[in-house]
């Protein structure tokens, strides 16, 4: 049986960098939310005993992408738990809707939804903790994916407090770059001291990005972008970006401004939600 998943986008609402650890990552605070806007993903469980992606992407070896990693981890970690059967396999397609490069999760957003659906199709009995355990191999932002709550999120993005922020409309616009994320956390011009506040106290505050800065500098097409959503808007940087957002209090009114984008943006419009729309295919609402 063909099933389809979401594999939805976050938003870093806010993201301080508050130290460089010995290991060369960083720590950091971020507040993470989900948009009403996904990659889908098609997954069929078979017996196959392999996986299979049935849309590569070209450059990336299968054995590399993210999504062949997850399901091959599940599929291993199951098997060392002898909770499935010797030749489980599964055939997946996506079809893309989120920019890679562009600071809304996309590759670790996929990966979490295998993880997610897998477990649930195979009958593996994982928890979402050890579900978690097993994405964060895969990449700091796995977690909150698989966990599907909005969330505060601390250390290098993997302690996780639910959060609820509010529920806003997103115009969410990228401006034809692509940024790799340690090029933005390598840079010497990096805020990395950002002092460590309490969960109450940066929502009272004003929500900005360490990061955006420095990729603004770097970018003058991100430069732009944030430059003219700010006219309509609070504007700010998601991730290490390339894309930026700026948030509304209804639909209509994002995409007015989504109509006005300049030539080269591409744009879309979502709602924030708390509730992962991968965790609401799974309890089928």
């Amino acid at each position: 049986m063909i099933t389809h998943w979401p594999a939805p986008a976050k938003l870093n609402l806010f993201l301080y960098i508050t130290g460089r650890r010995p290991d060369g990552y960083h720590n950091l605070q971020t507040l993470f939310q989900f948009l009403d806007y996904s990659d889908q993903l098609q997954i069929t469980v078979d017996d196959s005993d392999s996986i299979q992606l049935l849309t590569p992407v070209a450059g990336v070896a299968d054995a590399d992408n993210l999504i062949v990693r997850a399901a091959t981890m599940l599929k291993q970690a199951a098997q060392d738990k002898h909770c499935l059967p010797a030749r489980a396999g599964a055939q997946i397609a996506i079809e893309k809707h989120l920019p890679m490069g562009g600071g809304l999760g996309g590759g670790s957003s996929d990966a979490a939804t295998v993880l997610v659906a897998l477990n649930h199709l195979w009958q593996t009995g994982f928890t979402p903790d050890e579900l978690a355990a097993i994405g964060v191999k895969l990449g700091a932002d796995v977690p909150v994916f698989v966990k599907g709550f909005a969330a505060f999120a601390q250390g290098v993005g993997e302690q996780l407090q639910p959060a609820e922020p509010e529920e806003k409309w997103y115009l969410v616009a990228h401006p034809g770059v692509n940024i790799s994320t340690p090029v933005v956390f390598n840079d010497s011009e990096l805020t990395r001291d950002t002092p460590s506040r309490s969960l109450s106290t940066l929502l009272a505050a004003p929500f900005t990005n360490d990061c955006e800065a420095v990729v603004r500098k770097r970018f003058r097409e991100v430069d732009e972008l944030v430059s003219w959503l700010l006219e309509y808007a609070p504007s700010r940087l998601t991730g290490t970006g390339a894309c930026v957002f700026a948030e509304f209090d209804t639909e209509s009114a994002a995409r007015q401004v989504l109509e006005l984008a300049p030539n080269g943006v591409r744009g879309f419009v979502a709602r924030g939600v708390n509730v992962s729309p991968l965790q609401r295919t799974l309890r089928g609402d």
